[in-house]
């Protein structure tokens, strides 16, 4: 949402795409506004969200909440006061749109959200099962699954011989918002009070590993790991939310203590408890305490790794890639 990138983009991208050839865009959703350089060259587009999707309907909460889905007339109420709420988000990039519209000769319905949005096709990589129900989606919109598979992944050494072969709990806050010392701190302190367990702490590159103070003896820390390679082994994943995380997590049926912070990452955690695959703590709310008590529920109760482990039969016979793949050459070859 960073108006100065959005003009950047606007301004450059039609010269490179006819100097390059290109006939059709696939537009990651994250670059807000984007489209517009497509529509002015008459080109035909795609959308995909990589993140979680927003649903501008009311019908559910939008996801920068961590509201639960209610089907009443309240909680509407409720989510479209929240999309009023986020429109000052969008309002410098907006505006930088509305500008480059102007100037493009588009006419564009700055009433409609979804004025933008692809015709063609809109794909998210999260899976129909792990929505929420009841929203209104339009019929170009289509679930996929995750859009990875391991492979092409740069490779991250790791200690493998310091797993001692306990219950092993893996943790990471993600690859953007992720310099939250006392976070960190947090996950380490409450799995000391966890004997039998072990952790993988992965807190990347905004932190120096000696400024965590000291680390328990059940504790790896390292500034980045095989991330899959140890869902693969882990009995429970402490996470921020990210989409791509918690979809990893459920690709390898692990359950999930979430501690999202910002973007996307408050509607994951919601889908997450809903969900039955985990729990979640605010950020303004974690303790030591809180977070050690949520870990253990989750440890402790089957039910949280048996829905987990229906999410990654699920994730398994949906195939996410190849899903968003037919879509795009489907809706290009219709234009």
């Amino acid at each position: 949402m960073h108006p100065g990138r959005c003009k950047a983009a606007l301004e450059q991208l039609p010269g490179k795409l006819a100097e390059t050839g290109v006939d059709a865009l696939v537009i990651d959703t994250i670059h807000f506004f984007v489209e517009l350089a497509p529509m002015s060259m008459g080109m035909p587009y795609v959308h995909i969200w990589n993140v979680l999707h927003i649903d501008r309907s009311g019908s559910t909460p939008a996801c920068f909440f961590s509201w639960p889905h209610e089907n009443t007339p309240e909680a509407r109420a409720r989510n479209i006061e929240g999309l009023k709420r986020t429109g000052g988000f969008f309002a410098p990039v907006l505006a930088v749109a509305k500008s480059y519209a102007e100037k493009a000769g588009l006419q564009i319905d700055w009433k409609d959200p979804n004025a933008t949005v692809s015709k063609l096709a809109v794909i998210t990589q999260t899976p129909r099962e792990f929505d929420f129900p009841d929203s209104p989606w339009p019929a170009v919109f289509h679930y996929a699954g995750p859009f990875h598979d391991g492979e092409g992944r740069e490779q991250a050494p790791f200690p493998w011989e310091g797993l001692t072969g306990e219950p092993l709990i893996y943790a990471s806050m993600g690859t953007l918002v992720n310099g939250l010392d006392h976070v960190f701190r947090a996950i380490l302190d409450a799995v000391e009070t966890l004997p039998g367990t072990q952790l993988v702490l992965s807190v990347g590159s905004n932190l120096k590993l000696d400024d965590l103070g000291p680390i328990p003896s059940n504790a790896i820390v390292v500034n980045r790991a095989p991330q899959i390679e140890l869902l693969k082994r882990a009995a429970l994943c402490i996470t921020n939310a990210g989409a791509n995380t918690a979809l990893e997590a459920l690709a390898q049926g692990v359950p999930m203590v979430a501690i999202p912070i910002g973007f996307d990452q408050p509607g994951v955690a919601a889908r997450i408890a809903h969900h039955g695959v985990g729990e979640f703590v605010e950020i303004g709310d974690l303790t030591v305490e809180r977070l050690s008590e949520l870990m253990q529920t989750v440890l402790k109760d089957p039910s949280y790794r048996d829905r987990a482990r229906y999410f990654q039969k699920v994730i398994a016979e949906t195939h996410g890639l190849d899903v968003a793949a037919d879509a795009v050459e489907r809706a290009f070859q219709k234009n």
